[in-house]
C-alpha cells in the first residue's frame, strides 16, 4: 500500500472516530439535554463524517487501486495537495459555524474542498482509461 493511501486511511479513520463521538455527543444532548451549545457542533459533525471521513476515504483508496502509468502513480505531488486542501478545508469549514467565525472562514474552507477535487482530478485523470475492446460485450439484439 502506498504512503499516500496509508495517510489517507487513517487520516479517514480518525475522521470517523472524531464524527460518531461528536454524533453520540448530539444524540445524548437529545436525551439529557448536556449543553445548548451542543447543537453548535452539528455543521463539525456533517463536515467530519460526509468529507473528512468518506471523501478522504475515498481519495485513498482510488489513489492505490487505478491503474499505473509506466509504473508511477502519476503527479503524486497533486495527490498529496488534494489530502492537504481537504482536511484544511474540512476543520475551516466545519469549525467556522461552531466558533461562531466570520464567514470569509467558511468560505476558505469550502474553497479548500473545491481546491482539493480538482487538485485530485488533475493527478488521477492521465489514470482513467477505458478497457480493452475485447472485454467489452457486443450489443444484445433482441
Amino acid at each position: 500500500m502506498p504512503p499516500l493511501t496509508r495517510w489517507a486511511v487513517r487520516a479517514s479513520l480518525f475522521y470517523v472516530l472524531v464524527g460518531f463521538t461528536l454524533g453520540a455527543l448530539l444524540l445524548a444532548h437529545k436525551g439529557v439535554g448536556v449543553h445548548p451549545m451542543v447543537w453548535r457542533l452539528l455543521p463539525l459533525h456533517r463536515e467530519v463524517l460526509m468529507l473528512g471521513w468518506m471523501a478522504q476515504m475515498g481519495i485513498g483508496v482510488a489513489y492505490w487501486v487505478f491503474p499505473r502509468i509506466a509504473r508511477r502513480r502519476g503527479r503524486e505531488a497533486f495527490a498529496w495537495l488534494a489530502l492537504l486542501l481537504l482536511n484544511g478545508g474540512v476543520w475551516l469549514a466545519g469549525l467556522a459555524p461552531a466558533l461562531g467565525l466570520p464567514g470569509w472562514v467558511l468560505v476558505m474552507g469550502r474553497g479548500g474542498e473545491v481546491g482539493a477535487v480538482l487538485a485530485f482530478a488533475v493527478h488521477i485523470a492521465p489514470r482513467v482509461r477505458l478497457p480493452p475492446p475485447e472485454t467489452l460485450l457486443p450489443p444484445s439484439t433482441g
